[in-house]
């Protein structure tokens, strides 16, 4: 009797402490989870082919980018890297028009592309990823190899990947299935060695294995908030059969198995050297190949399921010059924003940018490496200006930058080795 009593619904006759909301009526009440339901009732006897999705003969509709207009856009952020620009704006806007194609009874059906790009760190892979993301009509995800493990280890499993493209995409099914992962760190899930253990997958060549079923395509169990920390949580089904797949790796190391492939010589007096002559030491990164990394330690399934394979030229002392000075993202122009805040202008002599990019040429950090020598430049400025109200203006020259960056641990670390 004091069960019916209490508030409860009169559909399914749950009580007021069983509901997050119980709405009262004229004669009875009604829950909002019977209210949930009978929404998605309406909705798929009115409109059945818009609640599974959209009208999948047709397919979606987007905005075409042509790929000359992206590789346009990239070259506001992003300096020099032609190759890698030309496949990336190529790979998205066959992904639009393979989204878009019709589903007909015609036996051709468009296969994506996934991409691997080769280059060494900061050449600028995950910025081109970052900065053609916001000009992308569907949902984004940069995913990191690196704490992806094999079952049995501490670390998150391959479908993790997947969680972070459905957060992107606000969780709605249908918009993740359409969406472009970049898959960043590869190369530290290559095979160690070439004798795995017979117990446990100590060369990490069982990451690559449960890869392949994400790249090709398949119906991966997802779990919405991560894999092991919530063990009884719903699984949701996404279909990777339309995901673009683009991974990035710095390889370091792989430039030794490509100089070895291409200096391989037959035993005798005459040699072929057209080639040879036309061979760039600096940039042996434009000769990689799939048989480069897999001898580096990729896995043949792997690699087949990566077949547009790319690169990133090493990063000269103009193009580091071009960096400090020229994209809309450029690092003087952050440090103009940063002072102009304070209401102070600072400027830098041409000859202090020069000396950064010799600095940032020694350590060999690419792009990064200017941001680290930067800010120890500048440091000390942006410590004391900020206090110093009448000062209005600050000059950057090379013997302040000289005598700042020697001063720091950076240098002398180098200098004693």
């Amino acid at each position: 009797m004091k069960q019916q009593q209490q508030p409860h619904c009169t559909l399914c006759g749950r009580g007021q402490k069983d509901v997050p909301l119980l709405l009262q009526g004229m004669e009875g009440h009604v829950c909002s989870e019977c209210i949930t339901q009978a929404y998605q009732v309406v909705q798929q006897e009115v409109n059945p082919t818009k609640a599974r999705g959209g009208d999948k003969k047709r397919g979606p509709k987007f905005e075409l980018i042509k790929p000359i207009e992206m590789k346009k856009y990239l070259d506001q952020y992003v300096i020099g890297q032609d190759e890698a620009k030309k496949h990336l704006c190529v790979a998205v806007y066959n992904h639009y028009k393979r989204l878009m194609q019709p589903q007909s009874d015609d036996e051709v059906q468009i296969e994506k592309s996934n991409i691997i790009m080769v280059g060494e760190t900061g050449t600028g892979k995950t910025y081109m990823a970052r900065t053609i993301a916001k000009m992308l009509q569907v949902p984004f995800c940069i995913a990191d190899a690196t704490v992806i493990t094999e079952a049995g280890y501490v670390g998150e499993d391959v479908e993790s990947i997947l969680t972070r493209l459905l957060q992107a995409a606000d969780y709605d099914v249908a918009k993740a299935e359409m969406g472009i992962v970049f898959i960043d760190e590869i190369d530290k899930i290559a095979r160690k060695s070439d004798n795995p253990s017979i117990t446990r997958d100590v060369s990490g060549e069982g990451v690559q294995q449960a890869l392949l079923k994400l790249l090709e395509g398949a119906v991966v169990n997802c779990p919405p908030q991560g894999g092991r920390k919530h063990p009884d949580q719903k699984m949701i089904a996404v279909n990777t059969e339309n995901i673009l797949f683009v991974c990035g790796g710095a390889f370091d190391g792989i430039d030794r198995h490509i100089a070895k492939r291409l200096n391989t010589q037959p035993i005798g007096f005459t040699k072929d050297s057209t080639f040879h002559d036309e061979f760039d030491e600096n940039h042996v990164m434009r000769y990689v190949t799939s048989q480069d990394l897999k001898s580096f330690g990729l896995i043949p399934e792997l690699l087949g399921r990566l077949p547009v394979v790319t690169y990133l030229n090493p990063l000269d002392k103009e193009t580091l010059l071009s960096i400090l000075k020229t994209p809309k993202n450029a690092i003087t122009k952050q440090y103009q924003k940063l002072f102009k805040m304070e209401g102070i202008d600072i400027t830098f002599d041409d000859e202090a940018l020069v000396y950064i990019v010799d600095q940032a040429m020694q350590y060999k950090l690419g792009a990064r490496g200017l941001r680290s020598i930067c800010e120890s430049i500048i440091t000390d400025a942006m410590f004391e200006l900020p206090s110093q109200e009448e000062i209005k203006e600050f000059h950057v020259t090379i013997d302040y930058a000289r005598a700042k960056f020697e001063k720091t641990v950076m240098h002398k670390m180098k200098k004693a080795a």
